[in-house]
């Protein structure tokens, strides 16, 4: 078991696809433009329409799935957020990803094997259900959709290059200033945030730690210098960021890497 907060995996609230009026239809989807399905044209939603099977909400605390189990359903997150971790058989974590909404989880090499990692719910989240068994049928009748999916493994390829980086090379100074200004700018895609404006942030310090090999009492001290110096502010579970140009000289990240996280590909339109 995990230090710090307790996952637990219970039985959460599904509404299948077919009951009446769906809470969130894919014409009216509002993360549909970071989604999967951003390069479907309209007349062409009753695509993921037939192949949603559903929505799932978990409450914070909850895990969606569990390393070793089988997993037969793909998510998009519509809302809230989630984060991807493994652990070691003495309860040591490490965070892979924060899932942000309109990231799509669950995807792997081997669709029919167990999950090598475990989802955990930060907030309450409200997620769009897919069949794993359908998956590669749509993208044989949509290639659009293949190929969007291969831009989203290789943006969380990038993202992770980074993160190991900063695990591995960065000093903690310069890893912490790289994990907040990357999340700063996922949500700045998503949002609009400007330069100085409050972010939800409901990670603990030792969720940070965790992503980036370090403890939470380190954490602390990094974040407080970072803060002394005005380059961000975290209160109450809100970030703002101050000095994003600072912050990057920080973590030693250029202007193009970080565009790299806003990039959409709208060429997957045409």
């Amino acid at each position: 078991m995990t230090q710090g907060m307790e996952y637990v995996t219970r039985q959460s609230c599904i509404v299948p696809s077919d009951q009446g009026i769906r809470l969130n239809r894919c014409s009216i989807c509002t993360v549909r433009q970071w989604a999967l399905c951003q390069p479907l044209r309209e007349t062409d939603l009753n695509v993921v329409e037939n192949f949603k099977s559903g929505e799932k909400t978990i409450f914070t605390g909850e895990d969606l799935y569990v390393a070793g189990e089988q997993s037969r359903e793909l998510y998009t997150l519509l809302d809230g957020w989630i984060f991807l971790y493994k652990l070691l058989d003495d309860g040591r974590r490490q965070i892979t990803k924060i899932v942000l909404p309109g990231d799509f989880i669950g995807f792997g090499p081997d669709l029919n094997g167990p999950m090598d990692h475990s989802a955990g719910a930060l907030t309450d989240a409200q997620l769009c259900v897919f069949p794993k068994t359908k998956i590669l049928g749509l993208f044989k009748e949509h290639p659009e959709l293949a190929i969007r999916m291969t831009w989203l493994v290789a943006r969380d390829m990038e993202m992770a290059h980074e993160r190991l980086m900063s695990v591995g090379r960065r000093t903690a100074r310069e890893g912490v200033s790289q994990f907040l200004l990357e999340l700063y700018y996922r949500l700045r895609f998503r949002s609009s945030v400007s330069v100085g404006t409050n972010m939800p942030l409901p990670l603990t310090q030792e969720h940070i730690g965790d992503s980036l090999g370090l403890t939470a009492v380190h954490v602390n001290r990094t974040v407080r210098k970072l803060r002394e110096t005005g380059l961000l502010a975290i209160e109450k579970k809100n970030l703002r960021i101050l000095d994003p140009d600072g912050l990057a000289k920080i973590a030693r990240i250029d202007a193009e890497t970080l565009s790299r996280l806003n990039f959409s590909l709208t060429a997957t339109n045409s």
